[in-house]
């Protein structure tokens, strides 16, 4: 099992936590999931690289692969899987795959821990600016990759910004999956400290 852990944080990771420091208390967590985690996304967005850095910083066992199959699942040993929806078309062109083939992956992946008994855990880290900048007038991707996932999942954390028009309290109060809220980008650590147990 492949456990990163950075001993030098990025310039940018650190710019963002500083933009998240605040005392407000994030939600916890109503269920509990089980480690070791596989972190991947849904439209290759940096949104997981958020979740990955505070899965390193409190030292929880997971491994994160962009482009994470079923296959992945059959092999491993994972207890849940954390699904980072939002499409970068950027991203998307530097993986050499199209929101189509992204979608097509993570269908597969989604059955495979439902075959399994895995948890599935949604998640969308990067607020409204990431649901609102498509690369071209009309561009609808990351709402495709909310689509694919969210509804699917045992778990929605989102930072409360990108919840602005209700989308994920809509999809939680219709299909009574769990939402869990966080306002600050430091306090996605406690949320997963609340999921996890830690």
């Amino acid at each position: 099992m492949n456990h990163y852990r950075r001993p030098v944080v990025g310039a940018a990771i650190l710019a963002w936590m500083a933009l998240g420091a605040g005392v407000v208390q994030a939600q916890e967590s109503p269920v509990q999931a089980e480690l070791p985690v596989l972190l991947t996304s849904c439209g290759q967005s940096p949104g997981p690289e958020r979740v990955k850095f505070f899965l390193g910083r409190l030292d929880m066992e997971y491994e994160y692969l962009d482009q994470a199959t079923a296959q992945h699942l059959i092999d491993g040993s994972f207890k849940s899987i954390i699904i980072v929806t939002g499409a970068s078309l950027k991203g998307m062109g530097a993986a050499g795959v199209s929101m189509e083939d992204e979608l097509e992956r993570t269908a597969t992946l989604i059955a495979e821990a439902k075959r399994q008994g895995i948890m599935i855990i949604s998640a969308h880290v990067e607020g409204m600016s990431r649901r609102a900048q498509g690369a071209a007038a009309g561009d609808n991707s990351d709402e495709q990759s909310i689509d694919a996932v969210m509804p699917e999942s045992q778990l929605m954390i989102v930072r409360e910004d990108g919840n602005e028009d209700r989308r994920f309290s809509i999809i939680s109060d219709n299909l009574g999956i769990p939402l869990v809220l966080f306002e600050k980008n430091m306090q996605l650590g406690e949320v997963l400290e609340s999921v996890f147990n830690q």
